[in-house]
C-alpha cells in the first residue's frame, strides 16, 4: 500500500478547502477483481466516487457531507438526468465497537450495521481532514472509511491516500441535479439501463372478423394481419446483440374473448424457395402438404416450418372480465405476463427477420398483445466465446392459421409424424428444442389425459415422456372467467397436458451426441385420443434442430 501526502495539502493555506483522492481496491473471497476498484475524488464536503475503470460507470455517485446526504444520478433512454437524494439518517445506523485498529498507518475505529440481511463491518478514521466511504449506504458521514467487508468475504480496502488540493474539474460536481425521483422510480431506471429492450408489438389486437387495411408489399415496422386477423406479423430490422441472454416478454389482455386460447410467439424462416409467408398471403394451400391435408408442418428441401420462440396460453378472460365476476378475496390480474429465455434461438433473431404472433378465437374484440425482447449483456468478466450456431426447424404442427383452414395437428390419430432431414458436417453439441401440449377440452380429451410422446432417430427411440402440468392452479388470478365446478375446483386449476391457462410451456432439449452428418429420419409418436361426436383431440409440437460449429 502507498501513502502519498503532499505538504501543501497537510497544512493547508487559510481559507482552502480540504482534499483528498483516495484509492480503494476491492477482493472478492481474497482474489483482487480489479474492475471493482474504485476513487474518491474529496473537496471540502463534496465526494464523488470514480471507478478506476471508466468503462464500469453507470451512474454518478455523490455524497455532500454538510447536506448530510447522497445522490445518485442517471440518465434515462431519452437522456433525461434523474437524481435520487437520500439522507445519512435514512440509511441503516452503525453500531460502534470498541477498540482501534491501525491501517495505513492511521487509528481506526470499528463499527458494523445490518443491511437486507447482509453483515457489514467498517473500519474508519477521523484523524484525516476529509470523510468518505466506498459504498454509499456504508456508514456515510461517520468519518473516512479505510476498510468495509461484507458478509466476510466481499472487501474494499484503501491502498492509496493522495491528499492535495482537488480543482473543481477534477471533483466534476454536476451543475443540475436534474429531476428528483423517488427511490423506486431510479432503481428500475438503473435497471432498464442495464439492458436492451425492443418493442416489436404494442397492445395490438388479434382478433377475427376484423376488416385491416394492410399496405402492400413488405414495409417494415408495420403490422400485417393474417388467417382473419388472428394472426400479426412484422418485418424488423433487429440488431446483433450475440454476447449475453435475450428474453422474449409478451403481455397479454382479454379485449373480449373469455376463453383459454393458444398462444404462439414465432419467427418465419426465409432462406428457402418458400416460406410460411406464402401461406399468411396466399392461402393456406401455398404451404407443400403433409399426409394429404397436413400444410406447412414439416421441412422440406425447399421449405422450413416456424420457429417458434415461445407457447403461451392465454387465461380465461383476464382483465375484461375482471369486474363482471368479483369474488371477495381475489384480487384479479391486470393481464398477463409471460418470460422466456431464448437465447439458443438468438442466432435467427438478427438482421431482417419476420415476427408474430397467432392466439386462436373466434372473437371480434379478442385479446390485445404486446411483444418486447429484452437483450442482456454478459456479465464483466464472464463474456462467453462467440460461437457459430446452427438451427433448423424441422417441425411444427401447431396450426397457425387454424382461422383460415390449417388443420389440427390429428395426424397422430393414423400415424407418427416423420421427418427426413439432412445434417451437415462439422457440428457438436446437436441436440433437438421440443415443445408438445395436448389439446381435445372434454374429460376423454388428451388436453385432460397424459399421453406419451417418444422421439425416434432412424428408428431408435432417443427419448420420451408424459407432457404434463400440475402446477395450474398457481394462475388461478388470472383467470376470472374460469368455469366452476361443484366440488370447488376451477377449469383453470386442472392438470393438463403440459400447459396451463396463463402460462408458459417449456421447452425440453433432447441431446442427439451420436447422430453423425447425413440424412436421418426424426419420429415423434403420440397414442392420440379416438373422438367423441364432434369432438377430437389434437397435439401441438414444434422440433428445432440446434448445433454449434
Amino acid at each position: 500500500m502507498t501513502l502519498l501526502v503532499a505538504g501543501s495539502a497537510l497544512a493547508q493555506s487559510k481559507g482552502t478547502q480540504p482534499g483528498a483522492e483516495i484509492t480503494y481496491s476491492f477482493k472478492y473471497n481474497g482474489k483482487p477483481v480489479p474492475e471493482g476498484n474504485i476513487k474518491l475524488i474529496i473537496k471540502g464536503d463534496k465526494v464523488r466516487f470514480q471507478p478506476v475503470d471508466a468503462n464500469a460507470q453507470k451512474e454518478l455517485q455523490l455524497l455532500d457531507n454538510k447536506s448530510k446526504a447522497t445522490f445518485q444520478q442517471i440518465k434515462d433512454k431519452e437522456g433525461n438526468l434523474l437524481t435520487f437524494k437520500k439522507p445519512f439518517q435514512a440509511y441503516e445506523q452503525a453500531e460502534l465497537i470498541p477498540g482501534i485498529d491501525t491501517i495505513m498507518g492511521y487509528p481506526c475505529k470499528k463499527a458494523k450495521m445490518r443491511v437486507r440481511s447482509n453483515s457489514i463491518e467498517v473500519w474508519y478514521t477521523d484523524a484525516l481532514p476529509v470523510k468518505g466511504t466506498p459504498v454509499l449506504g456504508y456508514a456515510p458521514g461517520l468519518g473516512l472509511v479505510l476498510k468495509a467487508v461484507r458478509n466476510g468475504n466481499s472487501e474494499y480496502v484503501a491502498s492509496k491516500i493522495d491528499l492535495r488540493n482537488i480543482r473543481n474539474e477534477e471533483l466534476n460536481w454536476p451543475a443540475t441535479m436534474g429531476q428528483l425521483v423517488d427511490d423506486a422510480t431510479y432503481l428500475r431506471q438503473v435497471i432498464e439501463n442495464r439492458f436492451t429492450t425492443i418493442n416489436i408489438f404494442n397492445q395490438e389486437q388479434i382478433s377475427w372478423g376484423n376488416e385491416h387495411a394492410d399496405p402492400d408489399g413488405d414495409v417494415e415496422n408495420v403490422t400485417y394481419h393474417y388467417a382473419g386477423g388472428t394472426v400479426i406479423m412484422k418485418k424488423v430490422d433487429l440488431p446483433d446483440l450475440s454476447a449475453g441472454t435475450l428474453f422474449a416478454e409478451v403481455t397479454e389482455v382479454s379485449n373480449g374473448d373469455a376463453y383459454d386460447r393458444t398462444g404462439s410467439l414465432f419467427i418465419v424462416p426465409t432462406d428457402k424457395k418458400s416460406s410460411f409467408l406464402d401461406g399468411l398471403k396466399k392461402g393456406v394451400a401455398a404451404l407443400p402438404v403433409y399426409h394429404e391435408k397436413y400444410r406447412g408442418v414439416v421441412a422440406t428441401n425447399d421449405y422450413l416450418p416456424t420457429i417458434e420462440l415461445m407457447r403461451f396460453f392465454t387465461p380465461f378472460g383476464v382483465k375484461e372480465y375482471n369486474q363482471k365476476t368479483r369474488i371477495k378475496g381475489y384480487q384479479w390480474a391486470d393481464s398477463a405476463v409471460y418470460r422466456q429465455d431464448i437465447t439458443e434461438l438468438q442466432p435467427r433473431l438478427k438482421g431482417k427477420v419476420w415476427i408474430g404472433v397467432f392466439v386462436g378465437n373466434y372473437d371480434k374484440g379478442g385479446h390485445k398483445v404486446s411483444v418486447r425482447l429484452k437483450y442482456y449483456p454478459a456479465d464483466r468478466g464472464e463474456e462467453k466465446e462467440k460461437k457459430e450456431n446452427w438451427i433448423m426447424p424441422i417441425f411444427n404442427s401447431t396450426n397457425l392459421m387454424e382461422m383460415a383452414g390449417q388443420e389440427y395437428g390429428t395426424m397422430f390419430g393414423k400415424d407418427s409424424l416423420m421427418v427426413t432431414v439432412n445434417i451437415p458436417e462439422g457440428l457438436k453439441n446437436l441436440r433437438l428444442r421440443y415443445t408438445s401440449t395436448g389439446h381435445g377440452g372434454w374429460g376423454g380429451g388428451d388436453e385432460f389425459n397424459p399421453k406419451l410422446n417418444e422421439i425416434f432417430v432412424d428408428g431408435q427411440r432417443v427419448y420420451h415422456f408424459y407432457p404434463w402440468r400440475t402446477d395450474c392452479g398457481n394462475f388461478r388470478l388470472s383467470n376470472p372467467s374460469s368455469g366452476n365446478f361443484s366440488n370447488g375446483l376451477s377449469s383453470s386449476d386442472l392438470s393438463r397436458s403440459n400447459w396451463c391457462p396463463g402460462g408458459v410451456t417449456e421447452p425440453v432439449t433432447i441431446p442427439l451426441p451420436d447422430l453423425k452428418p447425413g440424412v436421418h429420419t426424426f419420429k415423434i409418436a403420440i397414442p392420440l385420443g379416438e373422438r367423441e361426436g364432434t369432438s377430437f383431440s389434437a397435439w401441438n409440437v414444434a422440433g428445432c434442430l440446434l448445433g454449434e460449429k
